[in-house]
């Protein structure tokens, strides 16, 4: 039978500060244990039984003796701590250094030239809340039609616009636009397009976010695939985060879409690879330090997990983890510095421990071997280890 693979993440769920989070201002980040104690313990149940309680301490979820799944965590190598640099890593690609940021705004000359080019004035200009900022400027931006541009404390480009004064194809050629004039030195990881409709006070962002990522500068899994001509299937924002290389992705706006479209990837895919991002506990609930609805996620994936599993079969080997932190409980409205979990499910997989995985890309190396594909350049596949 031919065989399969998918990498599921979940944008934003970490499981503990690493070991450098201090570095990052993220020291005492843990999204799943410090969400567990601020709701005072999580009931997972199916999650549990997969063995979600043994990658680390989280109130309320036990170290089953028999999960079904294989467990443990990985530790982010990579400089930086954003989506794109966590999904390069999982793929095989660590980078040394750390997207360039712009916690007090983009250079004058910078702005100034997105701002000729678009022929729109420019707005905001510093790192802000995305529902903040819009609450702040949205009815400024309505009355003159200039964008919102801001950023955070990722590497990120963020330009927004209400559907009914800006057209979303010119949304997204400017986005475009930034993503050529934002080079060299100010080659931010991403550009973001962040739609949004509705009036002051009850603004609402669109399902139309798109990212334009630089592309990797090295080779990724989905490269390794491409040249071995095996299938990949993406579901969510994965084909924006790797510059469009290697995959094409239909794109969602709630885990429950997410979900939905696993499952149907699943009983569909003859053979490949399935690469999906789960995005809500990242843009919904980690970025807005919504801890009651990060829990309420957290229940909602539970509720889903053997229905979007149900279609693994023979020759499957199936990973769900993250590519970085979002704590919701902490002051910081941004990504957090933290290891993330580690589930490997399949009818052939072993439900043995895996430890503590020196860097993200053991996932992508491990699924390159399953699936024929060239080694990447780093990553230590645990394939050896899981199979019965």
């Amino acid at each position: 039978m031919p065989r399969r693979a998918a990498l599921i993440v979940l944008d934003g769920v970490g499981c503990g500060a690493a070991p450098d989070a201090a570095d990052y201002g993220d020291e005492g980040s843990d999204t799943l244990g410090n969400v567990a104690r601020e709701v005072g313990g999580l009931s997972l149940p199916r999650l549990e039984a997969l063995g979600l309680g043994g990658t680390s301490e989280i109130l309320g979820l036990r170290a089953v003796a028999s999960p079904r799944a294989a467990w443990g965590r990985m530790r982010p190598r990579s400089a930086g701590k954003d989506s794109t640099t966590g999904h390069w890593e999982l793929c095989g690609l660590v980078l040394d250094a750390a997207f360039p940021t712009f916690p007090t705004g983009f250079p004058a000359p910078l702005i100034e030239e997105f701002a000729r080019r678009t022929g729109r004035g420019v707005l905001g200009n510093r790192a802000a809340s995305g529902t903040a900022i819009l609450d702040e400027l949205g009815a400024e931006h309505r009355r003159t039609g200039h964008w919102i541009v801001y950023t955070s404390a990722d590497s990120v480009f963020q330009v927004a616009a209400h559907e009914e004064t800006v057209p979303l194809a010119e949304l997204y050629h400017a986005c475009e636009l930034a993503r050529a004039v934002l080079a060299g030195p100010h080659a931010v990881s991403r550009v973001i397009a962040r739609p949004f409709v509705g009036e002051p006070g009850a603004w609402l962002r669109t399902a139309g976010r798109r990212d334009w990522s630089v592309p990797p500068p090295g080779a990724t899994l989905l490269d390794r695939l491409v040249e071995a001509g095996v299938p990949r299937v993406g579901v969510g924002k994965v084909d924006d985060l790797f510059g469009g290389r290697g995959i094409t992705s239909r794109h969602t706006a709630t885990n429950d879409e997410a979900y939905a479209l696993i499952e149907e990837a699943l009983a569909s895919m003859e053979a490949g690879l399935l690469l999906a991002n789960v995005i809500e506990f990242d843009q919904s609930w980690g970025h807005r330090n919504d801890v009651p609805g990060f829990h309420r996620g957290l229940q909602a994936l539970d509720a889903r997990v053997d229905r979007m599993l149900a279609p693994v079969r023979p020759g499957d080997l199936v990973i769900i983890t993250a590519d970085h932190g979002n704590d919701p409980t902490t002051p910081s409205t941004d990504h957090s510095r933290e290891e993330v979990p580690l589930l490997v499910v399949g009818p052939d997989v072993r439900p043995v421990p895996l430890g503590c995985r020196a860097t993200f890309a053991d996932a992508g190396q491990t699924i390159a071997e399953w699936l024929g594909a060239a080694p990447l350049a780093a990553g230590r596949s645990f394939l050896h280890e899981v199979l019965r």
